[in-house]
């Protein structure tokens, strides 16, 4: 291995240290109660050390932020979003909205930073580097357009208010269960599928959409 190579490898490993002691830290303590100086204690590095890395709290948020959408924007949940089955549109819509309750499952620290924190900072701030949440975004409207054109949903209704509409049923399961909210013996699989399910079945009878579309894609899956 080259030095150049090894320095490189090094800078990788301090670079993941710093996020993942920021990550714990900011679940454990709370956003604004923790400091670089913090951090690098955990790490044993100095506080100069860690800003070599990164310039803010804010920029590692931010980093977090983006490992969080890439975690949720898989390989395989993007190849189902590309290659979605054109005659049954509305399974692969059901997959995709599950994705996001199974990513709270899966990663609950990055989910709890990403969507319940509302002291982190916003991620409408940092926007040009989530371009990829944008591009996705875009391919579960088309999804759901297929899903209208093919009458599953009412025609004429507005893709990314019934991507916010389904949504909310899923994070909502999600919450409860994080937050543990769930009553004994309470199941919440079965919640969020049969949450998202109502709220399909609801949507598919036509039943009376009043939420507004304006700004409804720049917000979607952000603060």
């Amino acid at each position: 291995m080259g030095v150049k190579e090894r320095q490189e490898r090094e800078r990788e490993a301090v670079s993941r240290a710093i996020l993942d002691a920021a990550r714990e830290l900011f679940i454990a303590e709370g956003y604004p109660h923790v400091s670089i100086r913090k951090i690098a204690e955990r790490i044993e590095y100095s506080p100069a050390a860690i800003y070599g890395y990164f310039p803010s709290k804010d920029d590692i948020f931010f980093a977090l932020a983006e490992e969080g959408f890439r975690l949720l924007i898989s390989s395989a949940a993007q190849r189902d979003l590309e290659q979605a089955d054109v005659a049954d549109p509305l399974g692969a819509v059901r997959r995709a909205m599950m994705r996001v309750y199974e990513f709270s499952k899966s990663h609950p620290e990055y989910f709890a930073l990403m969507f319940l924190d509302r002291s982190v900072p916003q991620i409408s701030k940092s926007w040009n580097r989530f371009g990829f949440v944008r591009d996705m975004r875009l391919q579960l409207d088309a999804l759901i357009q297929r899903a209208i054109d093919a009458g599953h949903f009412p025609q004429g209704a507005h893709p990314g208010v019934l991507f916010r509409i389904m949504l909310t049923a899923v994070h909502g399961a999600s919450v409860m269960r994080l937050c543990d909210r769930l009553a004994p013996g309470e199941d919440a699989d079965a919640i969020a599928r049969d949450a998202l399910e109502a709220v399909l079945t609801g949507l598919r009878a036509g039943s009376p959409v009043t939420s507004p579309s304006v700004g409804c894609l720049d917000s979607d899956l952000t603060q």
